[in-house]
């Protein structure tokens, strides 16, 4: 159901702190704080002696103590002390999830441990450049499974329908789309030329008149999008264009974690390269992004209800292209984790 061994959101920087917590990622409940050190801390949520989640615990230190019968694990998972003297059975401990802070947020690996690597964490360019702005809000909780919000990321007609008032105009309903399969994911995008800019776009682009618009839909394995907008002054755009020196850009980052099958945690932020020290336009673009977000949500626990209760099957259409590459590439790679892991099992 879940690729394991990949790096996930599991919560943004500032949402951890020095107190103990209960977090779903794929299905699994997880234990998550920050230590008297500072260092983000994660681990199976469930004393191994009558699976008490240890979220119901203590912090003592850099341990966590129960809080039925005081059993006390490091940071390791490793239990290092147990009422009633004597030696701790081997069976007493927990396990713990490799953890990484990058970009503001905390990255859990769900895998296997000794794989983890933070240099595999999606790369941001422009993150921290003084010349792009960012925009951002709390994270999204979606009824739906995580792959119906990857298939939205990678389906740029449904703007015309579903944010008429944003991110929507004429050319967003019937332009050609093209489907690139990429060593980490599959990009469906599209030029579309000389159009009047979307509302959302027209209060922020730094030109007059129509536009050439690029918009360039990106999904990533497990579930990590890219959306970037580029809307430039019409003539300058397309695949051949120079973009004009006005060009506006917008890179939309957007993590979708699984919390259970039919429940997903939406981490989103977008940068973009006008007027980075500009907060009236870091907050519109804030408030305008969350409420088109908002439209999604409604769209995709509808669509998540509809599928559970069809009655008939549902269809693809030529749209659906780059949806349905992710998914099968997506499907392979969890059967060939799973056939390594039966492997080292047996």
């Amino acid at each position: 159901m879940f690729l394991k061994n990949a790096w996930y959101v599991a919560a943004w920087s500032s949402e951890i702190e020095h107190e103990l917590q209960q977090i779903l990622v794929l299905g699994e409940k997880i234990c998550i704080f920050r230590n008297a050190d500072g260092e983000v801390i994660a681990m199976e949520d469930a004393c191994p002696h009558r699976k008490l989640p240890l979220s119901k615990g203590r912090i003592k230190g850099n341990n966590v103590e129960c809080g039925y019968h005081g059993l006390t694990f490091d940071c390791a998972g490793q239990c290092v002390w147990a009422p009633g003297g004597g030696r701790i059975p081997s069976a007493a401990r927990v396990r713990p999830y490799p953890v990484h802070e990058k970009y503001g947020l905390v990255w859990i690996w769900m895998g296997n441990a000794a794989i983890a690597d933070p240099e595999e964490i999606i790369d941001i360019p422009n993150f921290d450049s003084p010349d792009w702005g960012m925009n951002k809000g709390a994270a999204m909780e979606l009824q739906c499974n995580y792959l119906l919000m990857c298939d939205n990321l990678l389906d740029p007609t449904h703007v015309a329908w579903v944010h008429e008032s944003s991110f929507a105009s004429e050319a967003t309903k019937d332009a050609p789309l093209r489907v690139t399969k990429t060593e980490n994911g599959v990009i469906v995008h599209r030029w579309m030329m000389d159009h009047a800019p979307a509302p959302f776009y027209k209060k922020i682009v730094e030109f007059e008149g129509n536009c050439d618009r690029l918009q360039h839909y990106e999904v990533r394995y497990p579930s990590h999008a890219l959306i970037r907008a580029v809307f430039t002054p019409a003539g300058t755009g397309g695949p051949e264009g120079t973009l004009d020196e006005k060009t506006f850009v917008m890179d939309s980052y957007n993590f979708m974690t699984p919390t259970t099958d039919k429940e997903t945690r939406y981490y989103w932020f977008q940068l973009r390269n006008i007027r980075p020290d500009d907060a009236e336009l870091s907050k519109m673009m804030s408030e305008d992004v969350r409420n088109a977000f908002e439209e999604d949500r409604a769209v995709l626990n509808e669509v998540q209800k509809g599928l559970d209760s069809k009655t008939s099957p549902h269809i693809d259409l030529s749209i659906d292209a780059g949806q349905l590459r992710f998914r099968r590439q997506l499907e392979a790679m969890i059967a060939e984790e799973r056939m390594v892991d039966a492997k080292m099992d047996a």
